[in-house]
């Protein structure tokens, strides 16, 4: 039997959302989520062509609220999410595609207000999940060559 080789990237790192126009946004690699999660706030369900879709706000730097992004992106479910502190919150699911590590594919993300967290964005088990190891030691191991 072969072993597949997965890449290691670092508790957090740095990812691209093209279809939101999203360049650079840092995510903490969690594990312990299931879906991940991004922070939105003034969103707005609307219907274009006849999909359902989500208008939302996002404040991609952390600790800069000068910038703000309006994103629009198809619905793909609403649901019910627990956080870590174990409260349920319904929120908006839509699927887009993200870049890390050199890697593109499409993952679900929640829709929340995460004003007062640290990172902007969550990265769950689900988008990671066969596609990559994390060492929880290591930060940025996808964007070393990127910073120095």
């Amino acid at each position: 039997m072969v072993k597949k080789k997965y890449p290691i990237i670092g508790w957090r790192e740095w990812l691209s959302l093209p279809e939101l126009d999203i360049p650079r946004i840092k995510a903490k690699i969690d594990t312990g989520a299931r879906t991940s999660a991004l922070h939105a706030f003034a969103l707005e369900p609307i219907i274009i062509g006849g999909k359902q879709k989500i208008r939302f706000d996002i404040h991609p730097l952390q600790h800069d609220t000068s910038i703000v992004k309006t994103c629009i992106a198809d619905v793909v479910d609403k649901r019910l999410v627990s956080d870590s502190g174990g409260h349920r919150e319904e929120r908006y699911v839509i699927l887009t595609p993200i870049i890390l590590g050199g890697r593109t594919w499409s993952i679900e993300i929640s829709l929340t207000e995460r004003e007062d967290m640290l990172f902007r964005m969550l990265l769950g088990r689900s988008a990671l999940r066969k596609r990559f190891i994390v060492n929880p030691a290591r930060s940025f191991i996808t964007t070393k060559a990127l910073i120095k």
